[in-house]
């Protein structure tokens, strides 16, 4: 699973991306790794104003606080079949969209790996389907995953993390939890782009 992703883009433009409400996050831009802060969108389900849809962009670290068994953050959820996943999945206010411009993969063998840079040229920010934990101890986010396409299975085989279309950001935010869990799917490799730097 990626463990890096960038997010190149101030706040106010992340927000209209997702027709957000933008609140008072700083972010201005930057790389996104795990125990890092980075904004995500999240829903009070209830639709809000034409302007926002009723969507606001806050502030969350990336990892989880692991289950019982478990000893450090979770980044990436893969199971989605799982009691634990599926208590939070069936509440739609613990989903969120997670905007980003790239992220990264390593591959290749040891000396003479690479790093290359998936994005989605049509969209400069688009967004992972994720959860979050809500809270002021630990505001928290985690990106589910799903199997790799052709593209990224060329450099990463174990899996990728489930970009969203547009269209289906409702359906994610506030639509009834099966409905949602079935947009965990590829995204089309065709609507896709590599390189060895970030998109600018």
């Amino acid at each position: 699973m990626t463990s890096l992703y960038r997010l190149d883009a101030p706040a106010s433009t992340i927000a209209a991306a997702f027709g957000a409400d933008v609140g008072n996050d700083p972010w201005t831009g930057d790389y996104v790794a795990p125990g890092r802060p980075a904004p995500v969108i999240v829903s009070d389900g209830r639709g809000g104003s034409p302007n926002s849809l009723g969507r606001y962009l806050r502030p969350k670290l990336w990892g989880v606080p692991p289950p019982p068994q478990g000893d450090r953050p979770v980044t990436a959820v893969r199971n989605l079949e799982s009691p634990f996943w599926i208590g939070t999945l069936r509440h739609a206010e613990l989903r969120c969209l997670i905007p980003a411009t790239a992220f990264s993969y390593w591959s290749g063998a040891d000396g003479a790996r690479r790093q290359h840079w998936f994005s989605v040229p049509s969209r400069p920010v688009f967004a992972f389907a994720g959860i979050h934990r809500q809270g002021d101890d630990w505001p928290c986010f985690a990106m589910l995953t799903t199997d790799a396409n052709r593209l990224v299975a060329h450099h990463q085989p174990k899996g990728m993390p489930v970009i969203l279309h547009p269209e289906d950001y409702a359906t994610w935010l506030s639509g009834e939890w099966r409905a949602a869990v079935a947009l965990a799917v590829p995204y089309p490799s065709q609507l896709m782009a590599v390189g060895d730097t970030p998109p600018v």
